[in-house]
């Protein structure tokens, strides 16, 4: 793939196919106090032989309006290898009385002291209901239970729910880096449909 040279003081023209965002990483260093969330309609399930139709059902049911192919790229197996190697850990969100999962966490303790949340999420009509604040205490406290952890991270981007930054910052993380991600709109390849992340418009080439 060809490089583009990024203007850091004005604008930098994209090739027609590519998307890109603005990354931020976030980080907290000690556990925070829960945020209140009383949802006993839910519970969280550690899938340790996930299936990938099954995964990838939820992963699109969540992030198809947010840009989300990470995990949609590649074989059967290589998705297996990815949510299934040593230190990686899935977990699917579930409501009584819904047959599907409703949201996604995975926690990233391949370094037991630098714990990556890298993926966190829930179905739209999860969204406004506390079940975000739910399952983010859910992830606090499996992370920070663990004495080795002296942090954990997360990022998020343009292309996410609006209100993701505003949502992981009162959680407890705080903002230490921004990046460009520059890649191939993974609508044109087929790989998401073309009424994906309608806030971000597809550009074709003539």
């Amino acid at each position: 793939m060809s490089s583009i040279s990024v203007d850091l003081a004005g604008y930098t023209d994209l090739p027609p196919g590519k998307v890109a965002t603005i990354v931020t990483y976030l980080e907290m260093r000690a556990q925070p106090m829960p945020r209140r969330a009383e949802r006993p309609d839910l519970s969280l399930q550690r899938i340790e032989a996930p299936d990938p139709g099954d995964y990838r059902a939820l992963f699109r049911g969540i992030g198809d309006e947010w840009l989300w192919f990470g995990r949609l790229t590649g074989s059967d197996d290589d998705l297996l290898a990815q949510i299934t190697r040593p230190g990686h850990e899935v977990y699917f969100c579930r409501r009584k009385g819904a047959a599907e999962p409703v949201g996604l966490l995975e926690l990233d303790f391949s370094d037991p002291r630098d714990v990556e949340l890298a993926y966190f999420g829930l179905v739209p009509q999860e969204i406004g209901n506390g079940a975000g604040r739910w399952l983010m205490n859910q992830a606090l406290s499996k992370v920070w239970s663990r004495p080795a952890t002296a942090r954990l991270f997360v990022h998020t981007c343009t292309a996410d729910s609006p209100q993701a930054l505003g949502f992981y910052r009162d959680s407890g993380f705080a903002p230490y880096k921004r990046a460009i991600e520059i890649s191939d709109d993974p609508r044109l390849s087929g790989v998401l449909p073309m009424s994906a992340a309608r806030h971000v418009p597809v550009i074709e080439g003539e």
